[in-house]
This record gives C-alpha cells, structure tokens and sequence, in this order.
C-alpha cells in the first residue's frame, strides 16, 4: 500500500506545480509549505519505510536515530532547502530530486525480489548513503517539465518516458529503481548543461 500512495502523492506534488504555472499563483508560504510536505512524504515515509526494511535485513530492531537511514530524512531536509534558496533550479534540478530518491528506496525491496538477489545489511547501508549523497551532489538532471509537448527541445524527456513505461512493463514493481538510475544515467551520459547554463 505504502509504494502506491508515495506514487499518488507524487502525481500530486507534480500537478499543483503545474495548476501554479497555469494559473500564474506563487507565495512564499505556498513554497514553505510544498517543502514541509515533501519532507514528509518523500523523506520521513521513505526513512522509516527502510528503517524497518533494513531491520529486517539485520535480522533485530534497529534504533531509529542510530540507523543510517535516517540520512534519507536528513539528506531529503538539507535538499529541499537547497533547492527553495538556489536561483538556478528552475528548468532542471541539481542533485537528485526527492521524489524520485523516494520512489527509489520503496520499490528498491521489490526489484531485490524480482532479480532475486538476497539483501546484505552492508550492500542496503551503501545504497543509502550513497543515494543520500546523490540528493545533494553538485551535478545537473534534466527536469520532465514540458514547456510545450513538441519533439524538439523535449527528445531526452520523451525518450526518457518512454524507456520508463518500458521498464515498468516488463518489470512492473521491479522497475521503478531501474527507472530512478536511467533518469540518473540518462542526465549524465545526455551531458544536460546546468541550469545557470554553463
């Protein structure tokens, strides 16, 4: 149930920034508070989500607050401000957005199942912090924002979308962290200039 609503509230973080646009509204109270609610739903949700997760892998409880995925959580806090106080996220992002690093760690149970590889206690404490990390390292991802629904200027967002309805086809539940790293990947390789524009 947890993964479904993480994607619904997803679908809803992406379409208020939309109706904003369209009907031209903007507050800084209204910016404070989409924050406070993604810090909820995509770094708290997914912190504790992997907190259990990661005691089952362990094999005991672990302490919340001596578990390294509360970095999920802290990382997620320290990317949302980043992103409301830095001019250049306006057509792009840089580091990996919150969403999509939530998206990640709630599948991520799903997609060890369907390849059958057996969770390590060490290998998930990796991929915790190394996708913390991600959320705020310096480099530029493409935003899927359309400014118009042509081919040209949209070929990566297109391509990427339909990659992605590909993965979760064939993989379903399974692909939602092969999606995550192809968005990574695809920015990268694509070679997307920053937001600033150099």
């Amino acid at each position: 149930m947890v993964p479904w609503l993480v994607i619904v509230a997803g679908v809803f973080d992406f379409f208020d920034g939309f109706a904003a646009r369209i009907f031209k509204v903007n507050s800084p109270i209204g910016k404070e508070l989409d924050s406070l609610a993604d810090m909820v739903t995509f770094g708290v949700l997914p912190a504790m989500y992997m907190h259990y997760y990661l005691g089952e892998v362990a094999g005991m409880p672990l302490k919340f607050w001596s578990d390294p995925s509360v970095l999920i959580a802290v990382f997620s806090a320290l990317r949302l401000a980043k992103f409301n106080v830095d001019p250049r996220q306006i057509d792009g992002f840089i580091g990996v957005p919150t969403p999509a690093n939530a998206l990640f760690f709630i599948f991520l149970p799903f997609t060890f199942t369907y390849f059958h590889i057996e969770p390590n206690f060490y290998l998930v404490v990796g991929i915790i912090i190394l996708f913390s990390l991600l959320m705020v390292a310096p480099f530029p991802l493409f935003s899927l924002k359309f400014k118009n629904f042509g081919w040209k200027g949209n070929e990566v967002r297109f391509t990427f979308l339909i990659a992605a309805v590909l993965l979760l086809a064939i993989f379903r539940e399974a692909g939602m962290p092969l999606i995550i790293i192809l968005y990574i990947l695809t920015s990268l390789v694509t070679g997307r200039k920053s937001p600033t524009g150099t």
